[in-house]
């Protein structure tokens, strides 16, 4: 992602010639695009994008278990 607003950053910067992003070659403003591509090509096909969803996932549920204990009343008292 952050290769991503990088590029899209260079790329308005190289469009409105701001700066010394205006002197660029065009490949230069597409370096980063190509490095969010190989990232993200790496990122699912070595598990890692899954691997982090189901965290997210197993975290979100691990908090909603806890809230609806915490709503019952059947936590042990020094967590509430």
């Amino acid at each position: 992602m952050w290769f991503l607003m990088i590029g899209l950053a260079m790329l308005v910067g190289w469009y409105l010639e701001i700066g010394f992003l205006g002197t660029l070659a065009w490949w230069w403003v597409a370096l980063p695009f190509a490095a969010a591509v190989a990232w993200w090509s790496w990122a699912d096909s070595s598990g890692y994008s899954k691997r982090k969803a189901m965290e997210r996932f197993d975290r979100r549920k691990e908090e909603r278990i806890a809230k609806q204990k915490e709503a019952l009343g059947t936590l042990p008292r020094h967590r509430r």
